[in-house]
């Protein structure tokens, strides 16, 4: 994206509607919640800013590793030692020579979104997926691309089923009921005349993805938010849509979805988080705005905010919702009521000078991904910070 627009774009040094703040508007203001969350420190896993983290997640079948995917810096896998070592890196030469954006894993099947997004040096569309089953001897089973050019912002799965967040060229799904010869079925551009008639076509991408059931979510960047049903993968339908009206006129961003049941929490860039209810898919409906930078007067507001929400994970158990914010680093929400989200805890700070991009959980552990940044904050340190939490 060679454009200036709030889902940290040009960060590279190389080459609201319902109730706001509902239950405390952010770090400095509202009540916390009793049962207040701690987050610890444990460990720094460094990188450099021509190798910038996306994404990292530990081995969901709870084993010591951790899979990050690190750019230009290709795909690397940990082992979870005092203190973890990198055992090993796919570098882009093995993947298409393509970026590593983004990171999915089922079972002993990882899934890896290909294709840098970023600034001018923006590629082509892609997918890998590996075999995990021993991850300290990855295999790489399949790497698809496509000269479809802008890159990749996610890719999910749901049994023999992928799907790619291709930005602008929308939703691309694939029969991988044979991992090593991916089929795509099918590629859908959502509608990008919502919410706005005459819209900037470079804003709208397909970036956020979650998939529930026959459901696909879709948090497309200016595009407010989709809903898919794919019960039929060659032909995808739209069922919902939604963008909060209050950031009419202004610049918006949606980047990322998790979904638990009939809510739907989504990352709104400088407009901090909304919760949705998504019983009806074809009538979404706002239960609550978390807006802690009061960003809906100016649109140059982006640039001096204190926060920039992109990455989200969710812990189902004690409803927390852990959101990486850029400049401020991390947010903790306790969801209990989702319609009236409460700020637990902040890690980080708008003052350390660095700045996140993605957040993971798995068990008590939080894994937050740094950028090197430029605009809409400066950072100069990349790599994986490991966290531990507890209430």
């Amino acid at each position: 994206m060679a454009r200036i627009h709030p889902v940290m774009t040009l960060l590279l040094l190389l080459p609201l509607l319902p109730w706001r703040c509902a239950g405390g508007c952010g770090p400095q203001e509202g009540p916390r919640p009793n049962n207040t969350v701690v987050v610890e420190h444990q460990f720094d896993l460094e990188s450099t800013c021509g190798e910038i983290t996306l994404g990292a997640h530990q081995d969901v079948l709870d084993r010591p590793y951790l899979y990050v995917a690190a750019k230009d810096g290709g795909f690397r896998v940990y082992r979870l030692d005092d203190p973890p070592i990198r055992i090993s890196t796919l570098p882009t030469s093995q993947l298409g020579n393509l970026h590593a954006m983004n990171i999915f894993q089922d079972g002993n099947r990882l899934y890896l979104a290909l294709g840098n997004t970023f600034g001018t040096a923006v590629q082509d569309t892609g997918m890998a997926i590996l075999d995990v089953t021993n991850p300290e001897a990855i295999n790489i089973l399949s790497v698809w691309t496509d000269p479809a050019h802008g890159g990749t912002g996610m890719v999910v799965a749901r049994g023999n089923l992928a799907f790619l967040g291709a930005m602008g060229n929308g939703v691309i799904t694939f029969d991988v009921s044979t991992p090593a010869l991916p089929v795509e079925l099918s590629r859908f551009v959502p509608d990008i005349t919502f919410p706005d008639a005459r819209p900037d076509a470079a804003k709208i991408n397909a970036r956020g993805l979650a998939v529930a059931g026959n459901l696909l979510y879709v948090a497309y960047d200016a595009g407010g938010v989709r809903i898919l049903d794919v019960t039929n993968p060659v032909t995808p339908v739209e069922l919902g849509r939604y963008s909060n009206p209050a950031l009419n006129g202004h610049a918006r961003a949606y980047n990322n979805v998790v979904v638990d049941g009939t809510r739907a929490y989504v990352a709104f860039d400088y407009c901090g988080v909304e919760v949705l209810d998504v019983s009806n898919p074809s009538s979404i409906t706002a239960l609550a705005w978390w807006n802690p930078w009061s960003c809906e007067g100016n649109s140059l507001r982006w640039f001096s905010s204190d926060g920039h929400a992109n990455g989200l994970a969710l812990d189902t158990v004690n409803q927390l919702l852990f959101v990486s914010t850029g400049k401020s680093d991390l947010e903790v929400l306790d969801v209990t009521n989702p319609s009236s989200p409460l700020w637990a805890q902040e890690y980080g700070g708008v003052d350390n000078g660095i700045g996140t991009w993605g957040v993971s959980i798995h068990g008590s552990r939080v894994f937050l991904t740094y950028t090197c940044a430029a605009v809409p904050f400066a950072s100069n340190w990349t790599g994986v910070k490991i966290l531990q939490y507890h209430r």
